[in-house]
C-alpha cells in the first residue's frame, strides 16, 4: 500500500483512500505519494509504438497500483480516456498537444474524469458514505469535474465560480445542469472560490457533519492522471523519431498541470525541461525570477483560467525539490504575457499557417516561440478549445468561429446557480443547510 504524507511534514501519513476522500491534509498541506516509482527503460524504448490508453494503464499502475486492483484500475483509464489527444505541428520545432477533445472540451476533463471514476470506487466498493465536493473553479475545471461527476450516486459537487469572470459557455457548463450539481456564483475573485473551500476544510464543525473533499488540483485524483498526456506526448514525438531534445510549455495557473508534468519527468520520461507560461498573474514567474513568493490578489486577464494569484501546487513543486530555488529553475523556465500579446499571438498564428489558438494555449505558444533552442522541439499544450473564448478569438482573427456541437448543448439550457457572498460564514451556512 502506497501512504501520502503532507506538503507540510506535520499531519500523519494516510492511505490513497483517505488522501482522495479528504483532499486536504489537516495541517493544511497537500497530499503527496511517499514515492515516484521510474518506469522501466523498455517501457521508454518502445513508448512510440502504444497508444494513450496503454501507456496511462501502465502509468496509472505505477502511482495506483499498490491500492486499486489492476482490473479495476484499468477500466478507470479506460473510461476516463476515451477521447483522442493528438499531437498537431503548428511550425517548424514547435508541436500543440490537443487537450481539448473531451465533453467539455478542456485538458481537466481527464484528471476530473479520472477522480470521479476513483471516488466513485472508494464510495461504492468501500462504503465511504455520502460525499460533498467542492470545488473552486476559474473557468474549466467546474465544468469538467461537474460533467465528470454528474449523476454519480453518493456524491454531491459544489462548484464555486467568480461572478462575472467567466465566459459564458464556461459558464453553462456548470450552471445548467442540476442532479447532484450545486452552482454558487461568489462576489469575488477565484482567489477567494479557493479560500473558501480551504476555510471549509478546516472547519472541524462542517467536517464532523459532512464528508468534505476536493476536486481541484490539490487533490490527488485530479493532479497525478494529468501526467499521462505528458508520456502520450512524448510518445507520439518518438513514433517521428523527434523525441530529442524536448521542451514542454505549460500554461500556468494553480500549477497543477505543470506539476503532473515535473512527476513524470520524476518517472523517468526524458523531458529536458520546462517553461511555465504566466499571464499578469505573475507570482510564479516572479519566484523564479527571484526566489521569493509573494502571493496577491489575482487580476482579470482574457486567459481567465490562469487568473490566480495565490497557486495552491506551489506546495508540491517546493516539496518535489526540496525547496531548493536552483534545483527547480534547473528545470522550470518563466515567461510572461500580457493581453496584448497574447491576442497577437492568436491573431498571427491563425494568419500565417490557420492554426487557431485559445488565449491559454497562445501564452504556451509564445512562451516556446520565445526561448526554444534551435536543437530543440517544442510542444505547447492547449488547455482548452478556443470556442470557450469565442468573442474574445473572434475580435483577435476578425471573423466568426464556429462552435462544436457539444458546446451548443450547454448554451440551451437554463442556468441554476445561487449567488453568495465571499463571507465565510454565509458559505458555511449554506453547506450547512444541504445536511
Amino acid at each position: 500500500m502506497m501512504n501520502y504524507y503532507s506538503s507540510n511534514h506535520i499531519a500523519p501519513e494516510v492511505s490513497l483512500q483517505e488522501a482522495v476522500v479528504k483532499g486536504l491534509a489537516p495541517d493544511k498541506g497537500l497530499y503527496m505519494p511517499e514515492k515516484i516509482h521510474r518506469l522501466s527503460v523498455d517501457f521508454f524504448d518502445g513508448i512510440g509504438r502504444l497508444g494513450l490508453e496503454d501507456i496511462a494503464k501502465t502509468v496509472a499502475e505505477a502511482f495506483f497500483g499498490d491500492d486499486i486492483p489492476k482490473e479495476k484500475l484499468d477500466t478507470i483509464v479506460a473510461h476516463t480516456l476515451n477521447f483522442e489527444i493528438p499531437l498537431k505541428k503548428v511550425e517548424e520545432g514547435i508541436y500543440v498537444l490537443e487537450l481539448f477533445h473531451g465533453p467539455t472540451f478542456a485538458f481537466k476533463d481527464v484528471g476530473a474524469r479520472f477522480m470521479a471514476r476513483m471516488l466513485s470506487h472508494f464510495v461504492q466498493e468501500k462504503r465511504q458514505g455520502e460525499v460533498n465536493v467542492l470545488v473552486a473553479t476559474s473557468g474549466d475545471t467546474g465544468s469538467a469535474v461537474a460533467n465528470g461527476f454528474l449523476g454519480v450516486k453518493g456524491i454531491r459537487i459544489f462548484v464555486l465560480y467568480p461572478k462575472g469572470k467567466v465566459s459564458d459557455i464556461q459558464e453553462a457548463q456548470f450552471t445548467t445542469l442540476g442532479q447532484n450539481i450545486s452552482a454558487i456564483e461568489i462576489d469575488g475573485s477565484f482567489d477567494d472560490c479557493q479560500r473558501l473551500v480551504k476555510e471549509a476544510f478546516m472547519d472541524k464543525e462542517l467536517n464532523a457533519r459532512m464528508n468534505l473533499t476536493s476536486a481541484n488540483s490539490i487533490n490527488v485524483a485530479r493532479f497525478l492522471p494529468q501526467s499521462f498526456y505528458y508520456f502520450h506526448a512524448y510518445a507520439q514525438l518518438a513514433k517521428q523519431g523527434l523525441a530529442k531534445n524536448v521542451v514542454l510549455s505549460v500554461p500556468s495557473g494553480n500549477l497543477g498541470n505543470l506539476t503532473a508534468g515535473l512527476f513524470a519527468k520524476r518517472m523517468g520520461l526524458p523531458l529536458k525541461r520546462f517553461i511555465a507560461a504566466n499571464n499578469r498573474n505573475d507570482v510564479f514567474f516572479e519566484y523564479l525570477k527571484t526566489g521569493n513568493y509573494s502571493p496577491r490578489a489575482s487580476v482579470q486577464t482574457i486567459a481567465n483560467a490562469m487568473d490566480v494569484g495565490a497557486p495552491s501546487n506551489f506546495a508540491r513543486i517546493l516539496d518535489l525539490y526540496g525547496n531548493s530555488h536552483e534545483a527547480i529553475v534547473n528545470d522550470i523556465a518563466p515567461a510572461r504575457y500580457a493581453d496584448n500579446e497574447i491576442r497577437n499571438a492568436i491573431r498571427s498564428v491563425y494568419e500565417r499557417s490557420g492554426y487557431l489558438l485559445d488565449p491559454h494555449g497562445a501564452c504556451g505558444y509564445l512562451a516556446l516561440q520565445k526561448q526554444k533552442k534551435p536543437d530543440e522541439t517544442g510542444i505547447f499544450l492547449a488547455t482548452a478549445h478556443p470556442a470557450k473564448f469565442k468573442e474574445t478569438v473572434e475580435k483577435c482573427i476578425g471573423k466568426p468561429i464556429e462552435i462544436p456541437s457539444g458546446l451548443k448543448i450547454f448554451m440551451q439550457r437554463n442556468k441554476q446557480s445561487e449567488a453568495l457572498s465571499s463571507a465565510f460564514k454565509e458559505f458555511k451556512t449554506r453547506l450547512m443547510s444541504s445536511i
